[in-house]
């Protein structure tokens, strides 16, 4: 929720200036680099099962084998817990789902369906806050003999004024409320014990051990060493993250967890002290947005030198937070199908946010505070042609101006129905990367050469891993651009076209036009 944050920098930046398993030796057990390719969804918006224009639970389990067939490996979901925010982060109840999105039967139903078809499930969990409505927070205002009364940072006695989060007592929704959001105490032992036996209930809810209905690892939204440098809540990647961390892996070896590094960084600290397994790749994000091949190969080396042994990074170029790809694209189908091979190609684990592979738009709104800012973000998913067709997650259609300023229209070609049947629509380019990358094992885990490093228009990147190897090579420039022009011989072995494949070689003179990517490797 860093674009939260950064709006209330951008608002009042005077106002922040400074004033009881054994755990097992995991590291070898962990899941290796590279293996896995996340499916980002926005939980309201995805599948609509019941009609009410939300997205749920049961929607979201009737279109598993859309994601299997698409060839991803492992769904990341936003929120579930109740909230008073559409987008559910800052909870009223962290172990309840969101009666809009269905019950906790209907929860575990989607757990085992997915792991039934080899899906992945990791929950996004923003456990530092708490808003209106939490009993820590609603219950235990003046009431110091509450069970939780330490739980939330109070910072007058008698648990008056809470601490809210980062300088706003209160933050504006896109329905025109305001919603208060108190900082945890997250120095108490208590609130540490929580939040541990949290994070163990959803990754074994039954506590049985068999892990049948627990998910496969945890995204921590909007992670911080100093939480909102207040200098209030300190040293918490020793104190609070990495012991919890080692206790949900005593309790499953393999599962993962994914840092969302608060300040878009390379995350360094977070995968050192912090003890994350995954960091989020901004800064590779930003040059890739940009079509720049200097700042890609400098975000590239830099990445990687700052990436501890047995970490790993998750390359992307859009999700819940950022604008859509398609839009910093300008929707130009060359560009995005060079984003979509940076993506799914590049050193690190591709993650792919609901509706980018159909080319779905959006760009946040500028002015105010309110969450409505981020509506253009995370619009329905385009299941058909006809936006408001049955199961069409179009939940903002009621609050203006989420549906007068969509980005995403009726008959616009972005849609699954209007791709699906076409063999040069992005969307089967997707699939086409996908299934690149699950049949050579060198994209998904090989070594990463950088070629071209010069100031030609050619990026070329090698992947390789013994005598397989596979070579992105795409024409970032605005002129026509020889293929071999930027290898100088770099490449001495026949590649061949993985595309459109062929008997022959493929042809090193070839003429890449500008944003062409070709795809070649050995046989």
């Amino acid at each position: 929720m860093k674009t939260m944050r950064m709006l209330l920098l951008g608002a009042c930046l005077a106002a922040l200036t400074p004033a009881a398993h054994a755990a097992p030796a995991v590291q070898a057990q962990r899941a290796q680099t590279g293996s896995e390719v996340f499916y980002h969804i926005f939980m309201r918006s995805f599948r609509d099962s019941d009609g009410d224009r939300d997205g749920d639970l049961r929607g979201l389990t009737e279109k598993l084998d859309y994601l299997v067939s698409l060839g991803v490996t492992s769904i990341l979901l936003t929120p579930l817990q109740p909230s008073p925010f559409y987008h559910n982060y800052f909870a009223t109840d962290f172990r309840a789902i969101d009666p809009d999105f269905g019950t906790m039967e209907e929860y575990f139903a989607f757990v085992r369906a997915a792991h039934k078809r080899g899906l992945k499930v990791y929950l996004d969990q923003e456990i530092q806050y708490v808003a209106e409505g939490h009993p820590w927070l609603t219950e235990a205002r003046g009431n110091p003999r509450h069970p939780q009364s330490e739980f939330v940072l109070w910072n007058r006695p008698g648990n008056q004024e809470p601490e809210p989060f980062l300088k706003l007592p209160a933050w504006p929704s896109y329905d025109g409320s305001y919603i208060g959001i108190a900082m945890i105490d997250m120095r108490k032992p208590a609130v540490k014990r929580y939040f541990r036996d949290l994070l163990l209930f959803w990754l074994d809810p039954h506590g049985d051990g068999s892990l049948r209905d627990g998910v496969d690892g945890f995204r921590i939204d909007h992670m911080m060493d100093d939480l909102d440098h207040k200098g209030r809540l300190t040293n918490l990647f020793a104190d609070f993250w990495a012991p919890i961390f080692a206790a949900v892996r005593a309790r499953n070896p393999k599962v993962r967890l994914l840092a969302e590094q608060a300040d878009w960084g390379y995350g360094e600290d977070w995968l050192k002290r912090g003890d994350a397994d995954l960091a989020f790749a901004f800064p590779l994000r930003g040059a890739i947005t940009k079509f720049d091949k200097r700042e890609i190969i400098a975000a590239l080396r830099e990445t990687r030198a700052r990436t501890p042994a047995g970490k790993g990074q998750i390359i992307f170029v859009e999700n819940h937070d950022t604008d859509r790809f398609a839009t910093l694209a300008e929707s130009d189908p060359a560009r995005l199908r060079v984003g979509a091979a940076l993506n799914i190609l590049l050193s690190g684990e591709p993650l792919i946010y609901y509706g980018q592979e159909l080319g779905m738009r959006g760009r946040t709104r500028t002015g105010g505070l309110s969450d409505a800012a981020h509506i253009p973000l995370r619009e329905a998913f385009r299941w058909r042609r006809d936006l408001e067709a049955e199961g069409s997650a179009i939940w903002y259609k009621s609050g203006r101006p989420g549906w007068t300023q969509r980005y995403n229209r009726s008959g616009d070609g972005v849609s699954l129905e209007a791709q699906e049947d076409d063999p040069a629509s992005l969307f089967n380019w997707y699939r086409t990367l996908l299934k690149l990358r699950a049949e050579r094992p060198e994209i998904r885990t090989g070594e990463q050469q950088i070629l071209c490093d010069d100031a030609g228009p050619l990026l070329c990147i090698l992947r390789q891993e013994g005598d397989s190897r596979t070579l992105i090579v795409a024409n970032l420039g605005e002129a026509p651009a020889e293929v071999a022009s930027g290898l100088k011989g770099a490449v001495q072995a026949p590649l061949y076209d993985l595309i459109t494949p062929s008997d022959r070689p493929a042809d090193m003179t070839a003429i890449l036009q500008p944003m062409e990517v070709r795809i070649l490797g050995s046989k």
